[in-house]
């Protein structure tokens, strides 16, 4: 298993409630690694959080892991089976506010290196 998979499922199922439920599916071609998560649906609030926050920092440590063996890595959530989501105007009744970034890649490296 590679290090990003390995990295990947300790996260995950460190956060389920059914960690033997959690399958991690890796695929390599030219856009670089795909990793395609499924979990229990009773589990996908955890893995995602609140709008996405959990999601997007795994990501986030997915990618520094990916560059560390020069790979570009990409995270995809399967949607489980009968799992019930609003349709996406229900979702958000605020405005959307632009996403303002307040730390690089290279700030990630940086501390990653410190340590």
């Amino acid at each position: 298993m590679e290090q990003d998979q390995q990295f990947l499922e300790y996260v995950v199922k460190a956060l389920a409630d059914y960690p033997n439920d959690v399958k991690i599916t890796r695929t390599v071609d030219e856009m670089g690694v795909l990793l395609v998560l499924s979990v229990n649906k009773d589990d996908m609030g955890k893995i995602i959080g609140r709008s996405g926050q959990t999601a997007k920092a795994i990501r986030t440590v997915l990618r520094v892991v990916g560059m560390k063996n020069d790979a570009r890595v990409n995270l995809k959530i399967d949607e489980p089976e009968g799992s019930e989501r609003p349709p996406r105007e229900a979702m958000s009744s605020a405005p959307a506010t632009p996403y303002v970034r307040d730390t690089t890649v290279e700030d990630v490296i940086r501390d990653l290196k410190a340590e």
